[in-house]
């Protein structure tokens, strides 16, 4: 353990996306558009809590779109990868003699 190895720098970063609340409203709106159609005679018509649902999910589904597109457009335009040299090694295959199994 004497030995301390050199650990080269990350050529590439890592782009995490930030928290959204977009899937979270986008469920609460298919949810809706569905249970709406069975809320028939709750306060208003069935219909009516469809399309309540349906434009929570609309206006989700709009809000996932524009923080992806602004998170894709906010990466690095170019990374600067080192190009690292990969060790070579050379195999020899061992050759059988003829008439010979390999089970045992």
């Amino acid at each position: 353990m004497s030995d301390h190895r050199h650990i080269p720098e990350p050529g590439e970063t890592i782009q995490v996306p930030r928290p959204s609340w977009g899937p979270a409203f986008f469920a609460l709106g298919a949810i809706g558009a569905v249970a709406g159609i069975y809320a028939n005679g709750f306060v208003f018509s069935a219909f009516v809590w469809s399309y309540i649902g349906i434009v929570i999910l609309l206006f989700a589904f709009r809000a996932i779109i524009r923080t992806s597109v602004r998170s894709y457009f906010s990466l690095p335009r170019r990374q600067d990868a080192p190009s690292a040299t990969l060790p070579t090694e050379q195999f020899q295959l061992e050759s059988k003699a003829p008439g010979t199994s390999s089970r045992a």
